[in-house]
């Protein structure tokens, strides 16, 4: 083991990595078929069996099977305790930012190198480091460090370098570096959920003429939930793209990417699985608007995968596929033909009509379950199911929106 004596960084060599006995192994396998709780409820405290290690292990592999295939394909993998698992990127995010690493450092006629500042359990770094010639994973917590040691290992991460450390106190002191990527903690010292960028730990905005001083490409991945025209004012002319992602149709991630260049209007990419929209941050176009009448005739409904929604991105949208917005607020789009790889949902129509007493009796007579969406009308999707007297779920999908006339409209449609 090596220690670092300007800032006391110590490298992770292989005695620290854990290790699993023969009958904790043989536990794990025996298993990892079934309810973790049940295992939990039943198990016998066998010697030589780590009973909490084994369970983290089977609940672990459970969650990679969805979240992490790759990594659940691969028996030398080790899990964290829950929390980590649940709070570590899925695979389609992390191989997004090993696209757009590559894309980044494409075509350098240096060797390139990846700092992870922030490496927690190391899914992204695994995913990310594979495109470099080198990279360090940077992590304060020891547990984690000697984890993603031997997971890096197992994976065949063969130039990953580990070191436990601060990320701060190690940036003040490393070498130039192609890319640095950091994942600020959202939560405070209480451990309560922060989301502005200034409450996550570290503050990268604080940082950011040191990080871009490092390299010429910072990558950061930030909470959802912020604005994104103001995440890009914040960081004052130095992001160049930022990356709205969704996974599944649940918005995950922003990334934003900075760089030394002034960029006055920044490329946004919006991104749900394979599917990705890109346009400029300032674009004032607005998307086209379906007149009362026009609707009389819509047969299909379509609704935007969250990162468009997030991204705002409407009038881009209608400029590759051609569909016509309900309201200016509705975000819900109709088309009289039948759109082919629309990014979203899509559904054929069955019914237009008013939230009046006749036209609701006309549409759902006879219907008791219905799967109901709202989109800017003054009611919760719960509030209009239990108006309608629908239970949820079924074939049917019920709209409720507001139509360019001000008009609050109900759309029956259902799955093509």
């Amino acid at each position: 083991m090596r220690t670092y004596n300007a800032c006391m960084h110590i490298e992770i060599d292989g005695s620290e990595q854990p290790s699993v006995n023969a009958a904790t192994r043989a536990f794990i396998d025996a298993h990892l078929g079934d309810d973790v709780r049940d295992v939990a409820l039943h198990v016998k405290r066998d010697a030589g069996v780590d009973v909490p290690f084994a369970l983290d292990q089977i609940a672990g592999r459970h969650i990679a099977r969805t979240k992490l295939p790759q990594w659940a394909a691969n028996d030398g993998i080790i899990y964290p305790p829950h929390v980590p698992m649940e709070q570590c990127s899925s695979q389609p995010a992390a191989e997004l930012k090993a696209r757009l690493a590559a894309e980044l450092i494409e075509g350098s006629a240096h060797p390139t190198s990846l700092v992870d500042l922030t490496g927690g359990f190391g899914v992204d770094f695994s995913f990310m480091a594979r495109v470099f010639d080198e990279a360090t994973y940077v992590e304060r917590q020891r547990p984690l460090c000697a984890l993603s040691a031997h997971n890096l290992r197992a994976l065949g991460v063969a130039n990953a370098h580990v070191v436990c450390g601060d990320g701060v106190s190690y940036l003040h002191t490393m070498a130039p570096a192609t890319l640095i990527y950091l994942d600020p903690a959202r939560r405070d010292a209480h451990g309560a959920r922060t989301v502005a960028i200034a409450d996550c730990t570290p503050d990268v905005l604080a940082l950011r003429d040191e990080l871009l001083g490092k390299a010429p490409f910072v990558v950061i991945k930030l909470s959802p939930m912020l604005d994104w025209r103001k995440t890009i004012d914040d960081f004052g002319g130095t992001v160049s793209r930022l990356y709205i992602v969704a996974v599944a149709n649940e918005c995950k991630e922003i990334l934003v990417v900075l760089t030394r260049e002034t960029t006055a209007r920044p490329r946004i990419i919006c991104v749900n699985n394979d599917t990705r929209l890109e346009f400029t941050a300032g674009d004032d176009e607005r998307p086209r608007i379906a007149l009362t009448e026009a609707l009389h005739h819509a047969r299909f409904l379509y609704e935007p995968n969250a990162a468009i929604m997030k991204g705002g991105a409407f009038a881009t949208l209608q400029k590759r596929w051609d569909a016509l917005q309900i309201g200016a607020n509705s975000h819900l789009f109709v088309s009289e033909q039948w759109i082919d790889g629309f990014p979203g949902r899509a559904f054929a129509i069955d019914d237009i009509g008013t939230m009046g007493k006749k036209d609701v009796k006309r549409m759902l007579g006879g219907v008791r379950k219905a799967n109901v969406a709202v989109r800017n009308v003054p009611l919760t999707a719960a509030q209009l199911a239990k108006k309608l007297k629908l239970a949820d779920g079924g074939d049917v999908y019920v709209f409720a929106t507001t139509a360019a006339d001000g008009r609050h409209i109900l759309i029956r449609a259902h799955k093509p």
